[in-house]
C-alpha cells in the first residue's frame, strides 16, 4: 500500500508515513493495553502514556520494543529448553528460537535465529525464520522425508519466507535479514541418534559432552569473512582477527541472496550422552571455545547437570553472557542426550 499523502510504500500496521509524517489510522479509542512495561518512547521520550499497546509513540510514530520478547524461554521438556534474551546494551531482541518435538517418528527441532541489525525489521525475520524452518522440519519429517532432504527443504522454505517480508527500500537497501541453525535428531535403528544440522551465517552448533571437554567440540563452520580469508590461505587467523571485517558474515537468509544462498548441511552421530547446544554470537563472543562452555555448565551445580536440566543450563549460560556485558541479542538451545 502507498501513503495517500507522498505515495511512499508503506506497512499496513504503520501508523505514520515515515516519510511525511502524516498519521495513515483513523483516531479511534484503542485496544485495551497489554500487561507489559513501557516507560516512555525511547526516540522522542514521551511519556508512557503515549505508547500504544503495540509499542507506537502517538507523539513521534516511533515503534518501541515490546517488553515481553525482551526475555522468552521455550521450556519443551526437562530435556529441551531455549532461552532468548535482549542482553544488556541493545534496544531490542532480534534473536528468536523455536523447538518442536514429534511422536511417529520420533524425533527433535531445534531452530536458532539471529537478525542482521543492519536489515530492516531483523526481529520478524529471524522469528519467520525458525518458525517456518521448524514447522517444515516437522512436517516434512512427518511425511517420512529423509533429514538431509527435509532440512534441506526447510532453509529454502525460511529463505523464502524472509525474503517475502516487505520492507522499504527507499528507507535502507538492506532488505530483512537473518542467521540460521537448525538441528533435527533423529534415530537410526543401525547408527543410533544422529543430528542433521543446517546453517547460514554464524549462529553455532556446539557437542558438549559433560564428562570430558576433550570430546566436547564446535560442529558447525561460520560463515564468516575470517574464515573466507584464512581457508582461502589470503591471511592467517591472526591478521584476520585484527581486521574490523573479522566477523563480518559471508550468508544469511534475506531477499539479497534468495537466489544464491547455499546452507552447510551436516550429519553427526551423537554420542550416548551429552548436550547438543545452538546459540547466536551473543554467546559464543565470549566463550567461543567448546572448553570454555564446558567449563561454564560445569560451574552449575551437579545434581541439575547429571540429570540433564536444560532450563538450568540455557539460563546459565545467558545470564553468563549478561554478565560479561550483554552486548549483543542471546540465545540458547539445549538438548540432553542420554
Amino acid at each position: 500500500m502507498n501513503c495517500p499523502n507522498c505515495q511512499i510504500v508503506v506497512f499496513p500496521t504503520d501508523r505514520f508515513c515515515e516519510e511525511c509524517g502524516i498519521p495513515l489510522v483513523a483516531d479511534v479509542p484503542p485496544d485495551p493495553p497489554k500487561a507489559v512495561q513501557v516507560h516512555g518512547c525511547s526516540k522522542c521520550g514521551a511519556s508512557s502514556t503515549a505508547i500504544d499497546a503495540e509499542g507506537y509513540c502517538s507523539s513521534c510514530g516511533f515503534r518501541n520494543p515490546i517488553t515481553d520478547r525482551d526475555r522468552f524461554e521455550v521450556l519443551l521438556s526437562k530435556d529441551l529448553a531455549g532461552v532468548c534474551d535482549r542482553g544488556l546494551k541493545h534496544r531490542s531482541n532480534e534473536d528468536f528460537l523455536a523447538l518442536e518435538s514429534l511422536e511417529n517418528p520420533q524425533a527433535l527441532i531445534l531452530a536458532v535465529c539471529d537478525g542482521v541489525s543492519s536489515s530492516q525489521t531483523p526481529e520478524l525475520a529471524s522469528q519467520t525464520a525458525a518458525k517456518t524452518t521448524a514447522e517444515v522440519l516437522r512436517t516434512r519429517l512427518n511425511q517420512g522425508e529423509t533429514p538431509e532432504l527435509a532440512m534441506r527443504a526447510a532453509i529454502a522454505a525460511a529463505l523464502q519466507a524472509v525474503s517475502a517480508i516487505p520492507y522499504k527500500p527507499h528507507v535502507s537497501a538492506d532488505p530483512p535479514s537473518t542467521t540460521l541453525v537448525a538441528a533435527g535428531i533423529h534415530k537410526n535403528q543401525e547408527q543410533g541418534s544422529i543430528a542433521t544440522i543446517g546453517w547460514l551465517g554464524d549462529s553455532r552448533a556446539y557437542w558438549i559432552d559433560p564428562n570430558s571437554e576433550a570430546n566436547s567440540k564446535q560442529l558447525t563452520v561460520d560463515d564468516s569473512w575470517l574464515n573466507d580469508m584464512v581457508s582461502s590461505g589470503k591471511m592467517s587467523e591472526a591478521e584476520a582477527l585484527r581486521s574490523p571485517q573479522a566477523h563480518a558474515i559471508t550468508s544469511w537468509l534475506g531477499a539479497d541472496v534468495k537466489d544464491s544462498a547455499e546452507p552447510s548441511i551436516i550429519n553427526f552421530s551423537l554420542p550416548e550422552a551429552g548436550y547438543l547446544l545452538l546459540c547466536t554470537d551473543g554467546l559464543w563472543n565470549y566463550v567461543p571455545e567448546a572448553s570454555q562452555i564446558f567449563a561454564l555448565i560445569q560451574q552449575i551445580p551437579a545434581q541439575q547437570v547429571s540429570s540433564g536440566d536444560v532450563t538450568a543450563i540455557s539460563r546459565h549460560l545467558v545470564d553468563f553472557a549478561r554478565s560479561q556485558g550483554g552486548h549483543d541479542n542471546i540465545t540458547v538451545a539445549v538438548l540432553y542426550l542420554t
